[in-house]
């Protein structure tokens, strides 16, 4: 029975984290703030803290809004703590296409850091990009390090570990390719070089041959 009453104030505890108040619209902003926030602490969202900062402080007051409704405040209107979630909702999706746009641009541009911190910052479809991040991950697997998402994938399907092996081998295997035809053609360039070498000297040769001849044939004359 306590067993019971303990699970029943957590799960009662954790459905009080955001205000029920115009839930479907505010759980989404309530939930992505922390994850919004961290964005600070990447490189190229540095430009982006004052902003941050602004938002994070705007979904804290309106939090606490929805929560006084809650509790039947009358200095709170309904209605403008909807207007505050609907000004909130267009920020949250501003910071999540700019997550989206910075993953894109990583793959692009093979940026694997900010790559890893896209993937990590919990902003993104994961599951919808999943094909992605994998292919982008087994292609780039020697620079980066396999952690949250990732880590979560290589660990549910074993089979892409073995395609990372696989793939690192092509890799070798290519590179030795490559290495072994760079050899054939400067094997091949130095062979013509010291033909043309030979040849060059050899038509010296002659036309030294030819001019004593002549000079020769003057002198009996």
């Amino acid at each position: 029975m306590k067993k019971i009453i303990i699970l029943f104030l957590l799960s009662t505890f954790l459905i009080a984290q955001n205000p029920q108040v115009y839930s479907t619209l505010g759980d989404a902003i309530y939930n992505n703030a922390e994850k919004i926030e961290k964005l600070k602490q990447i490189e190229k969202f540095s430009s982006f803290e004052d902003k941050i900062n602004k938002y994070i402080a705007d979904v804290n007051k309106a939090k606490n809004d929805g929560f006084s409704i809650e509790k039947g405040s009358k200095d709170i209107d309904k209605k403008a703590y909807l207007g505050e979630l609907r000004e909130l909702a267009k920020m949250n999706d501003f910071f999540l296409r700019s997550v989206k746009n910075n993953f894109e641009y990583s793959m692009n541009n093979e940026d694997n850091l900010l790559f890893s911190q896209m993937v990590n910052s919990g902003l993104i479809d994961t599951k919808k990009n999943k094909s992605d991040i994998i292919n982008y991950y087994l292609e780039h697997s020697d620079d980066i390090n396999a952690t949250g998402i990732i880590q979560e994938y290589m660990d549910e399907d074993q089979a892409l570990q073995k395609k990372r092996e696989d793939r690192r081998e092509l890799r070798v295997t290519s590179k030795e390719l490559e290495e072994a035809k760079i050899k054939r053609i400067r094997k091949n360039d130095k062979e013509k070089q010291d033909a043309l070498q030979k040849s060059l000297e050899a038509e010296v040769i002659r036309k030294k041959k030819e001019i004593r001849k002549n000079q020769i044939k003057e002198l009996a004359d």
